[in-house]
């Protein structure tokens, strides 16, 4: 079973996360053991996300089991703080395990130096810049997502692209599956809806 951890905090950002959480959802109700996902907070105490919605994290970060990916989506606090999330975060990256940032978390990444040596994008070149830490100007990429491998890094706009990059990554569904539901959700068009009742 793949472990996936969900890091929670105040203001993260509803949509950035809620294709994945979904698709996640659905591999599931095909397998009850695809894949297990945790929510996880900085202590385990609830946040409020920028919707307005209260979440209860099933613990705190440092309760976590062996994770097998964990995911970071945008909030309006990544200029600083979260540091406990951050060194997990480099510590996982150093062991090839797989972190996916969005929006403001990558802000995060470039604080800490990940996006230093490897391909990333964000919500624009300019954005990380403001991170006087970050040093990985020549490796930005002006796409809606990319992924090294080990880091995935999306901009806010692009949640259905980041989540398609992370079920590639973690194999949560075969890729004829992975690009009916990319089709689907980025096209709207019925043969990939019957691509994916078919599957």
């Amino acid at each position: 079973m793949t472990t996936i951890a969900l890091y929670a905090t105040d203001t993260m950002a509803d949509w950035e996360y809620g294709y994945l959480t979904a698709g996640l959802a659905m591999a599931r109700e095909q397998d009850p053991n695809a894949n297990r996902l945790i929510v996880a907070s900085e202590t385990g105490q609830a946040v409020t996300t920028m919707g307005g919605l209260r979440i209860t994290p099933d613990v705190g970060l440092a309760d976590l089991p062996t994770l097998d990916a964990l995911i970071l989506p945008g909030a309006g606090s990544w200029e600083s703080g979260h540091e406990t999330v951050l060194k997990l975060a480099a510590r996982l990256v150093a062991s090839g395990t797989l972190v996916a940032a969005i929006c403001g978390a990558t802000y995060g990444l470039a604080r800490t130096g990940l996006l230093d040596d490897r391909p990333h994008t964000s919500n624009a070149a300019e954005f990380l810049t403001q991170a006087v830490e970050y040093r990985g100007s020549e490796q930005y990429r002006d796409e809606k997502a990319v992924s090294d491998g080990t880091v995935i890094t999306a901009g806010a706009t692009a949640p259905i692209e980041f989540a398609k990059l992370v079920f590639e990554r973690l194999n949560v569904f075969p890729q004829p599956v992975v690009d009916a539901w990319y089709g689907l959700y980025t096209t709207g068009e019925r043969k990939y809806y019957e691509q994916l009742a078919g599957a």
